[in-house]
């Protein structure tokens, strides 16, 4: 029996990962069509249909080209670098709670946290290893930022784990069956949106691929796979977070099909704001996440903290 559910857990794991890749490539295909048409252009529209064969087009071409090994990199690390990326962004999904036989734990929060904090080390040892001033002062921002950033993240989200009393993902959903937490919490979930912007390196925050003086960060010495891997590590993150955003705050309900309108929806939002805002400052990011959303976030913490402890202490 044991051999059998084992068995299973592999499976729905692997078509799990496979079903992630897929969204990833079309995520990457909806980011260049809203772009294009926020750019007044059209996109991707001559590979198959409206360009749907596209993503795979070109994923094909990434991993078929020349690897660039840079003479001076610590080739080891170099190499394994985005593997251990999109590894780690792959591994985050494995929290989400499946109805059927899948590691549906009760400790799912923790997981996310312990799994989503580890991801500094491969962007640290992607610049690092490369041998390269750009790559170096990019990974150095990327992992200021992240550790900054997942500060505040953490906070935010114990206000909500202090509302349901568990750490189990799935709880979200019976606690938000006749309101959402949107509504019960609203700085909070604007808070959590911004905050994940910025742990996934995305504009307005993408300090770590500055175009204008990084050329492209923690990445400019990696190429095809190397490159591809990365790529597809950070598009894995942004739909993590979408669906971590939609169980938190937007209801939860991962049996309706509202819930895969609503992931998409944070999905396209994600894209929305590259296109329409520009890079933000790099000091005043440090000084959102320090001196804005930590006392922010510790100020909402305590209050939920203590409206739990006034419900215990008078109302059970």
């Amino acid at each position: 029996m044991l051999l059998k559910d084992l068995l299973m857990i592999i499976i729905s794991t692997v078509i799990l990962i496979l079903c992630v890749l897929v969204g990833v490539a079309f995520l990457t295909l909806l980011e260049r069509k809203v772009l294009g048409y926020i750019q007044i252009r059209k996109g991707p529209n001559k590979v198959g249909f409206l360009g749907l064969i596209q993503p795979f087009s070109d994923a094909i071409k990434l991993f078929t080209k020349e690897q660039t090994y840079p003479y001076m990199s610590n080739f080891n690390l170099y190499y394994i670098s985005p593997v251990l990326n999109l590894f780690l962004a792959l591994m985050l999904w494995i929290c989400i709670p499946f109805m059927t036989v899948n590691v549906s734990f009760n400790l799912s929060m923790l997981y996310f946290l312990s799994v989503s904090s580890l991801g500094v080390y491969s962007v640290m040892l992607a610049g690092w290893s490369s041998n390269s001033n750009y790559s170096l002062l990019g990974s150095l921002r990327a992992v200021a930022q992240i550790i900054s950033y997942e500060v505040s993240l953490s906070l935010i989200l114990m206000s909500f784990l202090y509302l349901i009393l568990s750490l189990n993902i799935l709880d979200l959903h019976k606690y938000q069956k006749y309101v959402w937490f949107l509504f019960l919490m609203m700085p909070l979930c604007f808070m959590w949106l911004v905050s994940s912007l910025a742990e996934t390196n995305r504009t307005p925050f993408d300090f770590a691929e500055g175009e204008s003086e990084l050329v492209s960060g923690f990445n400019v010495e990696y190429s095809s796979g190397g490159f591809a891997m990365i790529f597809l590590a950070e598009y894995a993150s942004i739909l993590f977070m979408s669906f971590m955003s939609c169980m938190l705050f937007l209801g939860g309900d991962l049996m309706s099909f509202m819930f895969f309108i609503k992931v998409s929806f944070l999905g396209f939002f994600w894209i929305w704001v590259r296109g329409t805002l520009p890079r933000f400052r790099y000091d005043k990011l440090m000084y959102l996440a320090w001196k804005g959303y930590l006392p922010v976030a510790l100020s909402f913490l305590s209050l939920f903290f203590g409206v739990k402890l006034v419900i215990f202490t008078f109302l059970l």
